[in-house]
C-alpha cells in the first residue's frame, strides 16, 4: 500500500453504528460527509461486513485506489480479535482482517477502535506534542482506552473493564454514556459516576493528560467541569470523528 497517499479512507465499527468518511492526511481533516448506517442487531460478521459495504458505496470509494483503515470495538492482535465488547461472540478468535480484505476484495488496517482515536489525537489534536502518560477514553456504548507515551500508542489497553470492587459491573457498565441513557442520569448524577473511574485511573497509572472522546464529547462542557482531578481532563479535538480520522490515518 502507497505511503504517497494524502487521503484515505476510515470506517470506525461501533456497538451501535458504523461511522465512514474520506479524510485528508496532511490535516486530518474530513474531506466528505460523514456517513453512518445502524451497527445490525446482533452484529455477526457477515451483517457487519455488508453495512461496512454500504458505508463504502456510498461513498463513492468501494475500489482499491484509495487507502482503508477499518476500527473496531475489540482486542485487535495480528488482524485477529480477541474480544467482543457489544458485537457477536463470534468476533473471538476470528481472523477479522482477512475477512474483512477478502469480502471487501481490497487490503486494509484493521486496528481497536480506541486506539486508532488515540493515534488521531496524537497525530491531530489534544494528544499532539504532548509528552508523558496520555489516557484517552471514548464514552459511547460501552468505554474505550488508548494510551499514548511520550506519542507512542501502547495498543490493546482495556481499561474500560476495570472492575469495581464487590459490584457485578464493570466500569463500562456503570460508567459508559449508555449506562446514562439506560439509568436516565442527569449529567450531575453521570458526573458522579465519571468521577470514581477517572480518579481509579487517576490512582492506577499517574497520567499526565486525560482526553474523552466518543460521541457525548460534544456535551463536554456539560460535564467535564463537575469532575475533580489532579489531572488535565480535555475532550477530544476531534470528538466522534477521531475513530475514522485514526483509522484513515493508519491504512498507509
Amino acid at each position: 500500500m502507497t505511503t504517497k497517499a494524502t487521503r484515505a479512507v476510515g470506517v470506525d465499527i461501533g456497538g451501535t453504528g458504523i461511522k465512514g468518511a474520506l479524510v485528508d492526511l496532511e490535516g486530518g481533516n474530513l474531506l466528505s460527509e460523514r456517513v453512518k448506517v445502524p451497527t445490525p442487531a446482533g452484529a455477526e460478521p457477515d451483517d457487519v461486513l455488508a453495512a461496512v459495504k454500504t458505508v463504502l458505496e456510498t461513498l463513492g470509494v468501494s475500489d482499491a485506489d484509495v487507502p482503508l483503515g477499518v476500527a473496531f470495538p475489540a482486542i485487535v492482535k495480528n488482524g485477529k480479535t480477541l474480544s467482543a465488547a457489544n458485537v457477536a461472540e463470534t468476533w473471538v478468535g476470528f481472523e477479522a482482517e482477512k475477512f474483512f480484505e477478502d469480502g471487501l476484495g481490497r487490503e486494509i488496517h484493521f486496528a481497536n477502535d480506541a486506539d486508532v482515536a488515540g493515534v488521531a489525537e496524537a497525530r491531530y489534536g489534544a494528544a499532539r506534542d504532548v509528552s508523558g502518560l496520555v489516557l484517552l477514553t471514548t464514552l459511547g456504548t460501552g468505554i474505550g482506552t488508548a494510551m499514548l507515551y511520550d506519542g507512542v500508542l501502547i495498543p490493546n489497553a482495556e481499561l474500560g473493564h476495570l472492575q469495581r470492587a464487590n459490584h457485578g459491573k464493570d466500569a463500562e457498565a456503570w460508567a459508559a454514556y449508555s449506562a446514562m441513557e439506560r439509568d436516565e442520569l442527569t449529567w450531575k448524577k453521570w458526573a458522579q459516576r465519571l468521577q470514581w473511574y477517572y480518579s481509579y485511573l487517576e490512582f492506577l497509572l499517574s497520567p499526565d493528560l486525560f482526553i474523552v472522546g466518543g460521541g457525548v464529547s460534544k456535551h463536554a462542557d456539560e460535564f467535564l467541569p463537575m469532575l475533580t482531578l489532579t489531572t488535565p481532563i480535555v475532550p477530544a479535538t476531534h470528538r466522534n470523528n477521531a475513530g475514522i480520522i485514526g483509522a484513515a490515518a493508519l491504512a498507509v
